[in-house]
């Protein structure tokens, strides 16, 4: 608990200490919920997963499906409108921010077909997802890579890749340093 919570001080500048963290971060809140979720999930209580992942959702604006599997230190910052869809698979140390979707591209097509297939992202370790971005369809997010604010992203992306645009286009390559939403200032990105 103490590195998960040291890892969203050492991610976002307005962390003032780790009391307030687990108080006031509804993406806290949203990742403990989560692992109950997960458990009983595990367990075949689907039910009992699927309520306590609803009650975390009204509570904190984040839908995370209970069969989603998290790796160490997520950081959903801000977190509302936030959803992740069932087969969504997240590395560790990755940043999400709010109004993002992890989804799938089909869901209402031959459904039964689809029960059992691989339908939303993975996203690898230390990514970094900008606000309002989308995520769609069964693709891999490389590590390292950075999605920026409200790009759509539905083909694979390399590990230290920075993504940008509708569709998402690879404006660059980037290091494992923590970039909000892709950019930032005095980066040489360029955003022709």
């Amino acid at each position: 608990m103490k590195k998960f919570l040291q890892s969203i001080i050492d991610r976002d500048p307005a962390a003032k200490s780790k009391l307030s963290i687990i108080l006031t971060y509804p993406g806290v809140k949203a990742v403990f919920f989560h692992q109950i979720a997960h458990f009983f999930c595990l367990a075949k209580f689907d039910l009992i997963a699927r309520i306590i992942s609803q009650f975390s959702r009204f509570l904190t604006g984040i839908e995370i499906h209970p069969k989603v599997k998290i790796g160490k230190n997520l950081f959903i910052d801000h977190g509302m409108g936030v959803v992740i869809g069932e087969t969504s698979e997240i590395g560790n140390n990755v940043t999400i921010y709010h109004m993002v979707t992890l989804g799938g591209i089909s869901p209402s097509i031959n459904s039964n077909e689809q029960r059992s297939i691989k339908r939303h992202p993975t996203l690898k370790d230390n990514v970094v997802i900008g606000s309002g971005a989308q995520i769609l369809g069964p693709v891999i997010i490389g590590e390292n890579s950075k999605i920026g604010a409200n790009a759509v992203v539905t083909k694979d992306v390399p590990d230290n890749a920075i993504m940008i645009g509708i569709p998402a286009k690879n404006v660059g390559t980037t290091t494992q340093e923590f970039k909000p939403y892709g950019i930032a200032p005095g980066s040489d990105t360029k955003l022709d």
